[in-house]
């Protein structure tokens, strides 16, 4: 019973991302058509089609997916370990004397490579 309602989600699916893409191109052409009016109405209006947009698109079997990952990844970043202000501070600056360093480096090699190329060129 289940594999039929999925099929039969799924045959809707493509309605439903039809839906989704027509309202897109009311926002689009709406925004276009209503140039003169004032630019804050136009986003209100923008951002309400939007939202009706994804929420027909979350409807999907798709959006439903997408949904699912959007929660997973939100618990996953609540268990990052985020670094120390101080930590932060030495690695940049760790980072920074490494880049300094090597850019020293690479001119030194590079005079000293210019340097013997002009002593055999002449």
């Amino acid at each position: 019973m289940n594999v039929k309602a999925e099929a039969n989600d799924a045959r809707f699916d493509l309605v439903k991302w039809l839906v989704v893409a027509a309202l897109v191109v009311v926002a689009v052409v709406g925004n276009q058509y209503y140039s003169a009016e004032p630019i804050l109405y136009r986003v209100l209006a923008v951002l309400a089609i939007g939202v009706v947009a994804a929420f027909v698109a979350l409807q999907t079997s798709k959006g439903r997916s997408f949904a699912v990952l959007l929660k997973e990844a939100r618990g996953e970043i609540r268990k990052v370990v985020w670094p120390t202000r101080q930590e932060t501070t030495q690695t940049t600056l760790i980072v920074v004397v490494v880049v300094l360093v090597m850019a020293l480096l690479l001119w030194g090699l590079d005079s000293l490579l210019g340097w013997l190329v002009s002593m055999v060129v002449g």
